[in-house]
């Protein structure tokens, strides 16, 4: 019943995530709650239309309501929202931010945002990634990394083009070039801003093979609606391990 309602009368996306159905069950939770407002408050005002009709109330009663139902209806409305705060959207966000799978574990992406692309960066077959200064950012080499560093030798980068493993967390330490942008995977219910000058955290879990768009979700420039050109594929450890291994030492173009 949840999904049916979810897919045929919201109209959710195609989730590709374990973790993106925290988010779906939310949004048809809240649309059950909205309904059943609905159907109360229009219960009500219809209640109300025969109750005080000019019929029955052919005098203005200027006293109004004498008791304090009003106010315990309130208290109760305000009691029944802090308790959906404290049990149910703390608990989702704190598993959601606070219980990062372990890196060895998962597909560690960098991605730096520009006007208007999505730069990754994968450590190479060696898993260690170069060392990265600001002073070494240059419009060829967006992360800072150091070219001396030959653990950085192996590495990969890429232009809109992200890989990851299907059933395998991902972690993806995101950042921006110039402005704020918002890297968006609406099939893994993904959504986190990127800031100039932070590496925030964000994960998830794809749990089906396929090519997912990318979307900046931030108004980010002229050029906003190009940044739908990036993309995350998800396929298969062998096939994920065959292609780091035909990108190992490559650099991204950005022309």
């Amino acid at each position: 019943m949840k999904e049916w309602f979810g897919k045929y009368v919201l109209g959710l996306p195609p989730l590709a995530s374990e973790n993106g159905q925290d988010v779906d069950n939310l949004i048809i939770y809240v649309h059950w709650l909205m309904l059943a407002l609905f159907i109360g408050w229009m219960a009500y005002f219809i209640y109300a239309l025969y109750r005080f009709r000019a019929s029955r109330n052919q005098r203005a009663d200027y006293t109004g309501v004498q008791n304090h139902a009003s106010s315990y209806i309130e208290l109760a409305v305000a009691l029944v929202e802090a308790l959906l705060l404290v049990f149910v959207a703390v608990p989702l966000w704190s598993k959601a931010v606070d219980h990062f799978p372990m890196a060895s574990e998962s597909t560690v992406v960098q991605v730096v945002a520009q006007q208007y692309a999505w730069n990754a960066r994968y450590a190479g077959p060696d898993g260690i990634f170069g060392r990265q200064d600001m002073k070494f950012v240059a419009s060829d080499n967006v992360f800072g990394v150091d070219p001396s560093d030959v653990n950085g030798k192996d590495d990969i980068q890429t232009l809109n083009d992200i890989h990851v493993v299907v059933n395998k967390p991902v972690i993806i330490y995101l950042s921006s070039k110039d402005v704020i942008h918002s890297l968006k995977i609406i099939a893994m219910r993904v959504c986190q801003d990127a800031i100039p000058g932070l590496r925030i955290p964000v994960w998830f879990k794809p749990t089906q093979i396929g090519r997912y768009q990318i979307n900046c979700a931030q108004l980010c420039g002229p050029g906003h609606a190009a940044m739908t050109g990036g993309y995350v594929t998800v396929e298969s450890q062998a096939d994920f391990d065959k292609w780091i291994k035909s990108k190992s030492g490559a650099t991204a173009s950005y022309e």
